[in-house]
């Protein structure tokens, strides 16, 4: 029992935090098994783990299944018999067992960095739509629960520092809805040289071509300058700060999801 304490307040922990991981439960179990129905392991992306559901090989196999459900993202179930090492088996206890592989991806970051009237609704939207909202803005009156309450976080920054305030990795999208050039200046290297699958600028196509003419001034090369997504968001005609949103954060979920863009009514004719 206390290990299965230990595994559940590993998984609070874990859940709370932007790693994924894997819970792997014995469900059944019939005969001479290592563990009973109900024993778990957390099996974290780099292969560590916390607790055990019997050792040996069978536990070892379970740890490369439960890597393999963080890559696919893919639930996996799986009967060991563990009667015979001589036929493969992972184990001679007589028994079988049965466990389920569950991996657990943490909720999308979405990082707004500009508190005005759009990245205010992109805030609401984004926190509706359960992802992980960090809203980030050079003045204090434009950052901060007063704007949007109950995001994951507030950073009263110069734009240009936000890289250092907080993560930006995978699992992070960045929607930059900046004031103009000056900032988009500073800021796009830093953003563009993270691993963030999305980074987006908003502007109209005069100011996104005159960033890029800067950008490329500043030794940026073409490869990250094609990872902006400038103009924000995909066309639907968008005007107030809401629909703009609704237009941004259709792309991001387009981006996150692999999907086309394309109507859903469309066919190929």
């Amino acid at each position: 029992m206390d290990d299965v304490r230990a595994v559940l307040a590993a998984v609070g922990k874990a859940a709370d935090g932007s790693e994924p991981f894997a819970l792997v439960t014995v469900v059944w179990a019939q005969g001479s098994t290592p563990r009973e129905a109900g024993a778990k392991m957390l099996v974290r992306q780099d292969g560590s783990v916390v607790g055990t559901i019997g050792g040996g090989a069978m536990e070892a196999d379970a740890i490369r299944e439960a890597a393999a459900a963080l890559q696919d993202g893919q639930i996996r179930e799986k009967t060991y018999t563990l009667n015979s090492l001589e036929a493969g088996d992972p184990g001679i206890c007589g028994g079988t067992l049965r466990v389920v592989i569950d991996p657990v991806r943490p909720a999308p970051r979405l990082l707004v960095i500009g508190g005005g009237h759009v990245g205010g609704a992109l805030c609401e939207l984004a926190k509706w739509a359960g992802f992980q909202v960090i809203l980030s803005d050079d003045r204090s009156d434009y950052c901060g629960p007063h704007v949007v309450p109950d995001l994951a976080g507030y950073i009263v920054c110069d734009p240009v520092d936000i890289v250092s305030r907080t993560v930006i990795d995978e699992h992070t999208y960045v929607a930059a809805v900046t004031r103009g050039l000056p900032v988009d200046e500073r800021l796009l290297p830093a953003l563009l040289a993270t691993k963030a699958p999305y980074v987006g600028l908003i502007g109209s196509k005069r100011r996104i071509l005159l960033t890029r003419e800067a950008l490329t001034r500043t030794g940026i090369g073409l490869e990250s300058l094609n990872r902006l997504r400038a103009p924000i968001g995909l066309d639907i005609e968008a005007q107030s700060p809401r629909e703009i949103a609704v237009s941004i954060l259709a792309e991001i979920i387009m981006t996150q999801r692999g999907g086309s863009g394309r109507p859903m009514s469309w066919q190929d004719t």
